[in-house]
């Protein structure tokens, strides 16, 4: 079949379900024979043609969804025995949002433990439902909850919707034509709920999934890391074995990527530590004894030969990086590498200088927007800098709604109550077709695998189009903000604070390794506390001055008035012991989750975490601004 653009789509032609679907299959089936061509046009026309009429196309999806799970034990309880399939797509989204209430995973909760257990039921999906995702459960982190990880469902490990995202990204990068590729993503095992189903990470699911094979395959780009070194279940022992097949496959590789940019920087410490070691294995084509996981070191063994030559070249390298402070350790040990690719938006922004140190000058490209519950948007415009990233919502995706949020001006606390509070006015929720450029909203879903009017809790900006779908900003996550009165300060709010005050860090030599924050209301009156792990000796004078400044950029009117009249106490600034953070990631690795998966909160209350950093304080400075 020649390369083309697919014809173009009108909103009346697409009103019909069948239509949808043979777009679907047509456009999936044609780039997928043309991957070994390098053409992605199809694919990339039939984005084009659903971004043109996408209000069309997510009353469709709407349509599509209700008409298969109607009957279920969920939604028929809102939906009796409505008939959806000849109702108007005006009429279907009004009724939908008049009759299914909005949902927390509180109320999905009961129905996942019963699939967990074994119950086969149509409780949220007609279909059978194959395997549970594990949520990011960064609640666990920052709330401090008790309860077991939160599960998204799904239906099977590739669906035809994230299959269309692996063509999209080609289509707009085109950056690497064929290949290898680093990648320093670990899955974590794979635990059964007594049901039988397995349950793991999203990531996890998708590295042992046919879906990771597909896509190597139709890009032409091959990790260079076996299946039994991604899953080996122990993060450490994969990441230095992903660093070794790296370089032993340096001339190969052509761009490096993990899940988040957190993991790449994680894999580039270690890699300062445990460069020697390496480029022995290297040399005489042994393991160390450090890789324990029996299939990972059989997997290891079975690829690496002796290469003295290749060996002594990587250490004079590494010599002259280590002199250099690893600036620039990715063109210089991978000539070939054209890009660093990850999702480095959010809570990952900290990271980017870091990243930008050791990719020296390298391009970074920002990874497209998804989470646990479903794909949402893909970056088009990859060229940009990562601070205009946005990522224009696919139609096709779920069925997406959009809770206008207000900043609050004025609030009233009581003594007793939460350290998180609710941080926005919220007006009814609108459709992807309503939204309005500038506009801050929560994201809501309704997706194929049996979630119904979700609230995600990402907070996003609509920057602009593309085409007739909206292109998000991400701005933060609800609820994670330090609040101590009548202030209200977000995960974006605290990331600019952070940032001037790590300035002065860095004039000093400094460096900032990590960062989390906390509202203190034990006391009167309540107060932020921020724990730095910082490498480099820095002088407590600075130290001091780095607390001062950040306690004065906090820009929020209610902070700054609180502050003024002594409602909220002096900033506090922690300095926590080299490892800190290297012990919370322990943590929650130990309680089941996956490297790839990890995001260090910004703001925590969970009490296990607290005492992690309290513990490890090693200095403490306290602002003198406002005195």
């Amino acid at each position: 079949m020649p390369c083309h653009r697919a014809r173009e789509v009108t909103s009346s032609d697409i009103t019909t379900e069948s239509h949808l679907l043979r777009m679907e299959t047509k456009a999936a089936a044609a780039a997928g024979r043309r991957a070994h061509e390098g053409c992605d046009s199809d694919v990339v026309g039939w984005f084009e043609d659903a971004c043109e009429n996408a209000g069309a196309v997510q009353a469709e999806v709407l349509r599509r969804i209700l008409a298969a799970n109607r009957s279920t034990e969920y939604l028929s309880r809102w939906l009796g025995d409505v008939e959806v399939e000849g109702m108007g797509a005006c009429a279907l989204e009004s009724l939908y949002r008049s009759r299914v209430p909005l949902a927390s995973h509180a109320d999905f909760e009961p129905f996942i433990q019963r699939i967990a257990d074994g119950d086969t039921a149509p409780l949220l999906t007609q279909e059978p439902i194959q395997l549970l995702s594990l949520s990011l459960v960064l609640e666990l982190l920052t709330e401090g909850k008790s309860t077991c990880p939160s599960l998204a469902i799904a239906r099977r490990p590739l669906s035809r919707f994230s299959e269309l995202q692996l063509h999209i990204d080609p289509g707009y990068t085109r950056l690497v034509k064929e290949g290898g590729f680093l990648n320093s993503s670990t899955a974590a095992s794979s635990p059964r709920p007594k049901g039988g189903l397995t349950a793991g990470t999203a990531t996890t699911h998708y590295f042992s999934s046919e879906e990771f094979k597909i896509k190597q395959e139709q890009t032409k780009s091959f990790t260079c890391s076996p299946e039994e070194v991604i899953s080996s279940g122990d993060y450490k022992q994969s990441t230095y074995c992903h660093l070794l097949l790296g370089l032993y496959f340096a001339d190969r590789i052509e761009f490096i990527t993990s899940t988040f940019a957190y993991s790449i920087v994680q894999a580039f410490r270690a890699f300062e530590d445990h460069w020697r070691e390496i480029c022995s294995d290297i040399r005489d084509g042994g393991l160390s004894p450090r890789i324990t996981v029996e299939r990972t070191r059989q997997a290891m063994l079975g690829i690496v030969s002796p290469n003295p030559s290749l060996a002594q070249r990587l250490e004079a390298a590494c010599e002259e990086l280590e002199r250099k402070d690893w600036c620039g350790v990715i063109p210089k040990l991978w000539p070939k590498a054209r890009y660093v690719y990850s999702i480095m938006t959010g809570s990952m922004q900290h990271y980017l200088t870091k990243l930008r140190h050791y990719a020296g000058g390298l391009p970074l490209v920002s990874a497209d927007y998804g989470s646990t519950e479903s794909w949402i948007g893909v970056n088009v415009d990859p060229s940009l800098p990562l601070e205009r990233v946005t990522f224009a919502v696919v139609p096709t995706f779920s069925y997406f709604e959009f809770i206008p949020l207000h900043r609050q001006k004025n609030r009233s606390r009581s003594k007793n109550s939460e350290a998180i509070d609710d941080d926005f006015v919220e007006d009814e929720p609108v459709p992807l077709s309503q939204v309005k450029v500038g506009q801050e909203y929560e994201i809501v879903l309704t997706t194929f695998t049996g979630l119904y009017r979700y609230r995600l809790g990402d907070v996003v900006e609509v920057a602009g189009y593309h085409k007739r779908t909206p292109k998000l900003s991400f701005i933060c996550r609800r609820k994670l903000i330090l609040t101590v009165n009548i202030d209200k300060n977000t995960e974006k709010d605290l990331q600019l604070v952070v940032e001037r005050g790590s300035r002065l860090l860095w004039k000093a030599m400094g460096e900032l390794v990590d960062f989390t924050s906390h509202a203190d209301i034990s006391k009167q009156p309540g107060h932020y506390v921020i724990y730095w792990e910082i490498k480099g000796e820095v002088e407590e004078k600075v130290l001091g001055e780095c607390c001062r400044e950040m306690d004065a950029s906090f820009e929020d009117h209610g902070y700054v008035v609180s502050r003024k009249c002594n409602s909220i106490g002096p900033l506090e600034l922690c300095i926590v012991e080299t490892g800190t953070f290297r012990k919370i990631l322990d943590h929650f690795i130990g309680n089941g989750a996956a490297l790839s998966q990890f995001k260090t909160p910004r703001c925590t209350s969970n009490q296990v975490l607290l005492s992690i950093l309290n513990v490890c304080t090693v200095k403490r400075f306290y602002s003198t601004a406002y005195s």
